[in-house]
């Protein structure tokens, strides 16, 4: 008898130093980020089904797509809708697919995955991750390859759930170098921007997270002499901190405190901090859209810091 499946597929594992990292095949994405006895993400069991999209890759359009419904060069499509209660497609197509280990090193994995054309996304992709990792952190760069006759819409983002090891964000000090939000209607579709200044969504001074209930889309990011972004977490002494950083490809970051994922024991016990190259609904408002033309390929960068 052939053995059962694993919910997560194959186990990819890399390390440095006291860091250890698993990535799997099941959607590309990590499952789990250690650094000692430190759980830096909130992961998941190899068995269990990815959570709330908990460290997946969010490929070839990261959060919300309104109807799943969008126009491209002329021709109309439609997604499959991923999120009923909301009549949207969510985090596109990539995340549930099976990809396959192209290297595998002590330090370094490399996932790929050809993504054919199907309904509502007719065009071909060839994608690559690698990881990296670091003694203390973990470095990720993502590709995608027009492999298709013509020319296709892309976006990309990724999904991890930041933990300082607390039961509780609330006492989280948070730091999110963007001036301006995305404002949503009920269906969590942009429809205008707005600046930070004065409101409860302004962390560009570090600050305790307390009640507040973020998902929220940021843009218009302040970035370090090394052009990188960075979302900073720490715990209020300082003993524990973590920056995701990202490169200028992610013009977009959303910030999530997991009030709303289906199992309640996540509830605000960790940060999604999701770097995103498009805003949500991109495919429609183009707000972000990169153009793939055929053969032509996009790079982005971005990494895990801890310490």
């Amino acid at each position: 008898m052939d053995e059962p499946l694993v919910a997560s597929g194959e186990q990819v594992t890399i390390g440095a130093g006291d860091l250890r990292l698993t990535a799997v095949t099941v959607g590309g994405g990590m499952r789990e980020l250690t650094l000692s006895d430190w759980h830096v993400l909130d992961g998941y069991a190899a068995g269990d089904i990815a959570p709330g999209g908990a460290g997946q890759p969010l490929i070839p359009w990261p959060n919300r797509l309104a109807g799943g419904r969008y126009e491209f060069a002329g021709r109309r499509h439609q997604a499959p809708i991923t999120e009923p209660e909301k009549d949207n497609a969510v985090h596109g197509l990539a995340r549930w697919l099976t990809w396959r280990v192209e290297r595998h090193e002590p330090s370094l994995a490399r996932l790929a995955l050809d993504l054919f054309p199907r309904p509502g996304y007719p065009f071909a992709l060839r994608l690559a991750i690698e990881y990296e990792a670091h003694p203390a952190g973990v470095r990720v760069t993502t590709t995608a390859t027009n492999a298709g006759p013509t020319a296709a819409p892309y976006a990309q983002g990724f999904h991890p759930y930041v933990s300082l090891g607390s039961p509780s964000v609330n006492a989280s000090v948070l730091t999110v170098p963007a001036a301006t939000r995305l404002l949503t209607d009920e269906r969590q579709i942009p429809v205008a921007r707005g600046g930070v200044e004065g409101t409860e969504l302004d962390f560009r001074t570090p600050r305790p997270i307390g009640d507040a209930r973020l998902d929220v889309a940021y843009t218009d990011l302040e970035r370090d002499r090394d052009g990188m972004a960075r979302v900073r977490l720490a715990t209020p002494d300082g003993a524990r901190r973590v920056a995701v950083s990202m490169d200028d490809a992610y013009a977009y970051l959303m910030v999530f405190t997991g009030d709303t994922l289906g199992d309640p024991s996540r509830h605000r016990r960790a940060v999604a901090v999701e770097p995103m190259t498009a805003a949500p609904n991109a495919f429609n408002s183009g707000d972000g859209l990169r153009v793939l033309e055929p053969g032509k390929t996009f790079e982005c960068v971005w990494g895990i810091e801890i310490g």
